[in-house]
């Protein structure tokens, strides 16, 4: 008959100090994980002073948007002529605010 080399009571304890190592090594990262979340949040509410000092200042804020010119439509109808517009903008990665449409004509 083989003997286990591990008594039921050697195996109890090994198993146990395992449980215990993987719960100290959970709380520890959850207590490093709390530090650093309180030191972030700390940081959004109140800036480093050189932090500060390198973020450009804020763009003063539009009195009245611009009117928009008339857009001269020629054998096309507005739904088409937003299709034109939105395609135009898409392909070109240029914001739909920032083009200037004078006329659409159909082809």
């Amino acid at each position: 008959m083989v003997r286990d080399p591990l008594s039921q009571l050697d195996a109890l304890v090994v198993a146990l100090s395992g449980f215990v190592i993987v719960f100290l090594m959970l709380a520890l990262l959850w207590g490093i994980i709390l530090v650093i979340s309180r030191a972030v949040s700390g940081m959004e509410h109140h800036p480093l002073p050189a932090m500060a000092a390198s973020m450009p200042p804020s763009a003063p804020a539009r009195v009245s948007a611009p009117t928009a010119p008339q857009v001269v439509l020629e054998g096309i109808d507005e739904t088409q002529a937003a299709c034109v517009m939105a395609i135009v903008s898409h392909e070109t990665g240029i914001p739909l605010d920032q083009l200037v449409f004078k006329s659409i004509k159909a082809v």
